[in-house]
């Protein structure tokens, strides 16, 4: 039987490379197209030649991007930059690597004949929500330059499925945490900083009062969506991808344990984040398995 062909953009960073590693165990040949500014090469290195393949390039420059995608069936947009507070100071590189790249990738994808093509959207393109648990058709309220970026990209994606019939998918991730979390990255940036802390022994800051709760999903809940959603006939759709439970920064730093300190709230952050997950678990019929506290005992136990 003909192995399965996939791309993942962004391939060697958190997310991408635990999706790599499940691709692989499907049976999949996977390339990886990566440029390593925040991938690492490590998050990769157990799997052989055979399986996966890494393509060093920029998505946002390179202009030989479709020989890459010859005879390619799921294409995982994952590439882009991930951090809110850098991309205020630098707004034109947070276009150019999110928006532009992530029209490369349509154009690429365009010329071949996929079976599904998924894009990483944020749930930053709610902003401060009213509605929580919120759903996919609750009110945009973008509040800076990543989240802007990031949504345009997911405007392109639906765009692309509707003009030119492709099979596109965007899957607006809420806080993913698990093994290989980047710590300077954005996704689950509480436990990056909770993670460096417990390493280095130094106390849990906890912002404000603690009592701010997000959505955070278990990368392999996530990645078994992202699964799920490829075997499916599903297109041109866009869904939350979270756990659909609140969780507080205090009930974290309670599991974790350790020593806490409190710091001042920063401005515009929101109190409450939660992800309404009703359509993506009737559609695929998929639930989130992995509780916080085994989530985090398992992260922190690594």
């Amino acid at each position: 039987m003909k192995k399965m062909k996939s791309i993942v953009t962004g391939g060697a960073g958190f997310i991408g490379s635990n999706l790599v590693d499940k691709l692989v165990d499907e049976g999949h040949k996977v390339i990886v197209i990566d440029n390593f500014i925040s991938g690492k090469k490590s998050n990769l290195s157990h799997h052989s030649k055979k399986d996966i393949k890494i393509v060093k390039l920029d998505i946002s420059k390179n202009k030989n991007l479709a020989n890459h995608f010859k005879g390619v069936n799921y294409v995982f947009h994952f590439a882009g930059l991930a951090e809110i507070l850098p991309s205020f100071e630098d707004p034109k590189k947070y276009f150019i690597n999110n928006t532009f790249g992530t029209l490369n990738i349509l154009e690429a994808a365009k010329k071949v004949k996929i079976n599904k093509f998924i894009y990483a959207a944020s749930s930053s393109c709610y902003g401060i929500t009213k509605k929580i648990p919120t759903k996919e058709t609750d009110k945009i309220d973008i509040k800076n330059p990543y989240s802007f970026t990031k949504f345009l990209g997911e405007e392109l994606v639906i765009k692309y499925a509707k003009n030119f019939n492709m099979p596109n998918i965007s899957c607006r991730f809420f806080n993913v945490y698990g093994p290989r979390l980047n710590t300077k990255g954005q996704y689950g940036a509480v436990f990056s900083n909770f993670l460096n802390q417990k390493k280095t022994k130094k106390p849990l800051t906890i912002v404000g009062n603690g009592k701010q709760t997000r959505d955070f999903i278990h990368v392999d809940d996530l990645t078994n969506a992202l699964i799920k959603i490829v075997k499916s006939n599903l297109k041109n759709k866009v869904y939350n991808l979270g756990s659909g439970k609140e969780t507080s920064i205090n009930k974290i730093a309670s599991i974790i344990g350790g020593r806490k300190i409190f710091i001042p709230k920063r401005k515009g952050e929101t109190k409450r984040s939660c992800a309404n997950i009703s359509k993506i678990r009737k559609d695929i019929k998929w639930k989130p398995k992995i509780s916080i506290s085994k989530g985090i005992k398992k992260l922190f136990n690594n």
